[in-house]
């Protein structure tokens, strides 16, 4: 999940939940150099987040939706403890009132 505790990283995951991009078009949309582009995007990469295949003369990157699915499935975990809690906080609630 550390992949994503970046600022420039996370705008590079929005913009390529968009379509697949190459690094120079991502790179145009953000305030940061193509290098670092590049940079972000092997952390993506490394993370399982973003892939990437070779078209024409350029490399398109992409989401990788099975690391995209791990991470929703690790926040719906989240999502579904958090919901619980809060049932079982309304139900201790309610009863108290009572």
């Amino acid at each position: 999940m550390g992949a994503l505790g970046d600022a420039t990283r996370r705008a590079i995951f929005e913009l390529l939940a968009e379509g697949p991009r190459p690094v120079g078009e991502i790179a145009k949309e953000l305030p940061v150099t193509r290098p670092a582009v590049s940079q972000h995007l092997k952390v993506l990469k490394e993370a399982g987040l973003v892939i990437d295949h070779q078209s024409g003369t350029r490399r398109l990157y992409q989401l990788n939706p099975e690391g995209v699915g791990a991470l929703r499935a690790y926040f719906d975990r989240f999502w579904n403890q958090a919901l619980v809690s809060f049932k079982h906080a309304v139900e201790e609630q309610n009863e108290e009132e009572r």
